[in-house]
């Protein structure tokens, strides 16, 4: 019996995960698969940067899931830790070991279990990410503010907004002064655009579950002393999650390792630039091109596309028969479909100029403060985020005990002023802005630094976005065609999300499904959140 061809665009986490899928088991004796990936990194957004010695991750990522199925898999590709690592035994620091699981100071390939600690910096201040009502927020807010957050808060109770757009999803849960003061502005920095013009449904995806009565729950469930593990309670209240010991790149490093024994053909610097159909509407063919420029044709059965969905409706339109296959209006909700860009910047310092207030022990000479991220919410400055590499994974920083590696982070719009900065430009720029919030006393301080850009980072939900159903019904038209993942659905998705896709674009495959309804209802289901089965 002949193989079954499997051409899947993209060697990120839907992608790798697909191939994985489809080869395990032996499942070279009846697919052939060939994975192309347009750089020359694996993981997409959640690879790691190596950058003299030290690993910057892109974005942050905590490996955790409410599906026990990416739980499973992302273990059986590294196992959880079975000893301390460097900086559990040097804090004296508890977690559960996993019985007969590797010890991190000797094997690479380990999963480490991590706290989470995030915070929000306003206004020279730390507040808890989510906002608790622990004594040191309401005395960093003060009694007026306090007042204030506490009077709109039980005003949203009574008078329910609409749910037409993001401001009003964060006024329901939160209350007008805590939507002004945490998420607005933050908000607009993060998008580009204010909240009252951004879908609600970017709020139902990403902070399901959370609000002021699941902020109370949470306070009186650890008054009572009942602990939260990996996978349980709301997305954004989780308070222990899985980490590769250098980083997300990592794991899906060692999955294209196994994809490739498996029997995978993993092409990298391979940029799909057409797509070709076939007379009764299925892809017949893609086009790609290699790092020296020329172009190789590659034909298949079926094709898993995790490239951004602009992309590949551009490709689709290059292709040989485009005048008659796309459409005008999908062309336009495809051409119109926002994005935002990112830009990481990296900074290896001897200390930081914050002071660890916590009662969470950290690394360092004084000790740093133990944030894994912290929001920046002040819109005095564009810096979003900050993350801390070192509570990551002591690993990630060449010396963690004597240096700090800091990454700030960015969002913009490919091409915009602060896109186009020169390295020295973007990296002059940052450092100033650490010096303004006081997280380093000078740019002297600054002992090495490093820039990063990736393009279409974040899908977004506003514009053409609203008319993207009549877009996925056009692509799933193509028989023959699997979008998944966070750009190539348009989502977005965390990690877990783009695996769950690909999970099922693979079953659909296996068994000859038709409709495409299960791939594109991963991450849109509440229960799928906000409980665990």
């Amino acid at each position: 019996m002949a193989k079954q061809s499997i051409v899947i665009i993209g060697g990120g986490p839907a992608g790798l995960t697909a191939a994985y899928e489809l080869l395990k088991n032996n499942g070279s004796e009846k697919y052939d698969v060939t994975v192309l990936e347009a750089s020359g990194e694996f993981g997409g957004i959640s690879r790691t940067v190596k950058h003299n010695g030290n690993r910057m991750d892109i974005g942050g990522h905590r490996f955790f899931s409410k599906d026990d199925r990416v739980m499973d898999w992302w273990k059986n590709i590294l196992p959880l830790q079975g000893a301390p690592s460097y900086d559990d035994k040097k804090l004296n620091r508890p977690h559960d070991m996993e019985p007969g699981g590797p010890d991190p100071e000797k094997t690479d390939e380990v999963m480490l279990k991590r706290h989470r600690v995030s915070r929000i910096y306003w206004h020279g201040k730390f507040f808890d990410y989510p906002v608790s009502l622990k004594p040191a927020t309401l005395k960093n807010m003060g009694f007026v503010t306090t007042m204030k957050v506490g009077f709109s808060y039980l005003a949203s109770l009574v008078h329910k907004l609409p749910e037409e757009n993001l401001e009003n999803f964060y006024i329901n849960r939160f209350g007008r002064q805590l939507y002004s003061m945490f998420f607005e502005g933050y908000t607009e920095k993060l998008w580009g655009r204010h909240p009252s013009v951004i879908s609600a449904d970017w709020g139902s995806q990403r902070v399901k579950g959370i609000s002021i009565m699941a902020v109370l729950k949470d306070a009186f469930g650890k008054l009572f002393g009942k602990q939260k593990k990996a996978g349980e309670g709301e997305t954004s209240l989780i308070e222990e999650f899985w980490y590769p010991k250098y980083g997300p790149g990592q794991l899906w490093e060692t999955v294209a390792k196994h994809d490739v024994e498996f029997g995978a053909n993993i092409i990298k610097h391979a940029n799909v630039v057409k797509i070709n159909e076939t007379a009764d509407g299925r892809i017949a063919s893609v086009v790609y091109v290699d790092a020296e420029g020329a172009e190789h044709t590659l034909a298949a059965d079926e094709f898993i596309s995790s490239m951004p969905i602009k992309d590949l409706v551009d490709a689709v339109a290059a292709g040989d028969q485009a005048a008659e296959v796309v459409p005008k209006d999908m062309k336009r909700i495809a051409d119109g479909l926002p994005y935002r860009d990112f830009v990481t910047v990296g900074f290896l310092v001897d200390h930081l100029n914050l002071k660890n207030e916590t009662t969470i022990p950290t690394l360092g000479h004084p000790p740093i403060v133990p944030d894994c991220w912290i929001y920046v919410q002040d819109t005095s400055v564009k810096v979003g985020r900050i993350q801390v590499f070192n509570n990551w994974s002591p690993y990630l920083v060449e010396d963690v005990d004597n240096k700090v590696w800091i990454g700030l982070e960015y969002f913009c719009d490919e091409g915009d002023d602060f896109w186009n900065l020169t390295d020295e430009q973007a990296i002059d720029f940052a450092a100033k802005e650490l010096v303004k919030m006081g997280v380093i006393k000078s740019v002297s301080d600054i002992q090495d630094s490093h820039r990063e850009r990736v393009k279409k980072a974040y899908p977004a939900y506003f514009d053409t976005w609203y008319e993207i159903d009549d877009l996925v019904k056009w692509l799933d038209s193509f028989g023959n065609l699997y979008c998944v993942g966070r750009n190539g659905q348009h989502r977005y998705n965390n990690m877990d999300h783009s695996m769950a896709s690909a999970f099922e674009a693979v079953k659909n495959i296996e068994s000859g499904r038709a409709d495409k309804k299960n791939i594109w209802s991963v991450n849109t289901d509440k229960e799928y959140h906000e409980e665990k089965k």
